[in-house]
């Protein structure tokens, strides 16, 4: 009985310490590249998935991967290598796994060099030794693109959503829009995206802000968010349409070519009166009690047109207050948007008494340089007050 037990004894320790010899078995250290399986060629810039798997019966203290040049590739690893312990054919094996994203550059067959994997080993001993293995190389055919007028663009999914910082046909007077079109598409890193398209309008201006990409990784591939942005405004007080956007992209879940195409959108002020229903400088909007101001502007113009008519001469009359800012209502409603920092009523009327008084270039170029200090993308705040100044004073 003791014989036997001695013997199980070796039998149990000498089969460890063979298991941690430095003879390496080739069914110990296993390593391959596997290629996603497709039942068509890919074209130059579709993505192509592969796994990089080993299998494991030997201890292992190191480890490195060792990626070939990939000529002929771009490449995207899709997350950190893992590592799992699994049961194949009763026995129990470490796996290791890394999942990568290839990108052919040229057509024509393409090698995928071999990977090495740098092991740290232990002997009978218990003392490390290095070991490597090596995957076989691998040839995939890749197929030229299409041929496009546009930006070759293939994606496995691509979602776009069209979206408004508020309701673009229901704006105040004055006030600007901001449009962002978002794109999320598998299978592509971010410059594969293709570039912002230029927003046209026959009457608005378009300020275009820096487009925004970013990458998110998945097994199944990059997922890249791109976001298109512009700030709108029209630029005859009333309303404009911008016009639709379109763009290609090749479906490479379904091998066909689509297109992206945004409708037009009308872009305009919610509350704006028609012209021909607005009221004149002289008919009120509703009815009121004049105020203070009112009734010493309106002594101020009598005494003027009495002594005026005295000396022969015709009477401006109401019709020539806004001659004098001190005794325009809309000068004054000017200053007061101002002092209250509010640009939009500051714009809105501006806009109006440039419209009444008639063509100014002086006024004109300042209106100007307010809208693009206001729709600039670096948002600096305009000074209202400095504005509303040199716009009430006289040149000319």
């Amino acid at each position: 009985m003791k014989a036997l037990l001695v013997v199980v004894v070796w039998m149990l320790t000498g089969a460890a310490a063979l298991g941690q010899s430095r003879t390496v078995l080739p069914e110990e250290l296993q390593i391959s590249v596997e290629v996603e399986a497709r039942e068509h060629t890919p074209f130059v810039r579709e993505m192509v998935l592969i796994t990089i798997r080993g299998q494991y019966t030997r201890h292992i203290t190191r480890e490195s991967l060792i990626q070939p040049d990939f000529e002929g590739f771009s490449w995207a690893q899709l997350g950190p290598d893992s590592w799992a312990d699994e049961r194949i054919d009763g026995r129990l094996v470490k796996t290791f796994a890394r999942r990568m994203a290839i990108y052919p550059d040229r057509a024509g067959p393409l090698t995928i060099g071999a990977f090495t994997h740098k092991l740290t080993l232990t002997d009978e001993g218990d003392d490390w030794f290095d070991h490597q293995i090596t995957s076989a190389p691998v040839t995939i055919e890749v197929a030229p693109a299409p041929v496009t007028e546009g930006w070759w663009f293939p994606t496995r999914t691509l979602r776009v959503s069209d979206q408004w910082s508020n309701a673009p046909a229901l704006l105040k007077p004055g006030e600007g829009v901001l449009r962002v079109v978002r794109l999320e598409a598998l299978g592509v890193t971010p410059e594969m995206i293709p570039p912002m398209p230029t927003l046209t309008s026959p009457s608005a201006i378009i300020f275009p802000h820096p487009e925004k990409r970013l990458v998110e990784l998945s097994p199944e591939g990059p997922i890249t968010y791109a976001f298109w942005r512009w700030t709108i405004r029209p630029t005859n007080d009333v309303s404009t349409i911008v016009e639709p956007l379109t763009f290609d992209y090749f479906d490479t879940a379904a091998r066909t070519h689509r297109t992206v195409e945004i409708s037009a959108q009308r872009v305009a002020y919610g509350d704006v009166v028609p012209a021909e229903a607005a009221p004149g400088p002289d008919r009120p909007k509703q009815a009121r009690l004049p105020g203070w101001a009112a009734l010493i502007a309106a002594a101020l113009v009598f005494a003027g047109g009495v002594t005026l008519g005295l000396r022969g001469r015709g009477a401006p009359g109401f019709a020539a207050l806004h001659r004098f800012p001190l005794l325009d209502p809309m000068a004054w409603g000017l200053t007061a948007a101002s002092r209250r920092g509010d640009a939009a009523e500051v714009r809105r009327r501006a806009a109006r008494m440039l419209d009444r008084d008639g063509p100014a270039p002086y006024r004109a170029d300042l209106l100007r340089l307010l809208d693009q200090t206001l729709f600039s993308p670096t948002r600096i705040a305009p000074d209202l007050r400095a504005f509303s100044r040199a716009f009430l004073r006289r040149h000319g």
